[in-house]
């Protein structure tokens, strides 16, 4: 699934950065360490077929990443709540694979950011 691929908003990180002062640390932080919690939940329910969680957990995390300029990730997101709410979740551990692949491509490049 290539797509055009801009993982961070950095116009957005620049604002929030602006707006956050000292706090924007703190921010980066929680957002990485709640998205690992995400992910371990969308991983937890990669055996479960209740759509209605996977769609919440999926939906949660895309607004998490929206917040912040995370576009792919939170694109990924989105193309797996659609799904669930689909109840096409036939390619789910590719799906969670590639979200999976994406956070860890993004915590990267946030941690270089904030250098």
């Amino acid at each position: 699934m290539m797509i055009n691929q801009q993982h961070l908003d950095y116009d957005a990180l620049n604002a929030l950065k602006e707006v956050m002062e000292d706090d924007f640390l703190l921010l980066i932080e929680t957002f990485l360490a709640d998205s690992k919690n995400r992910l371990l939940t969308l991983q937890s329910l990669s055996n479960s077929s209740d759509n209605d969680a996977i769609r919440r957990a999926a939906h949660s995390f895309k607004g998490s990443c929206s917040n912040i300029g995370v576009l792919y990730l939170a694109s990924l997101c989105g193309s797996l709540e659609h799904q669930a709410l689909e109840s096409r979740i036939e390619n789910f551990s590719e799906d969670i694979r590639c979200i999976e692949e994406e956070f860890s491509l993004v915590q990267k490049m946030l941690l270089d950011y904030l250098k």
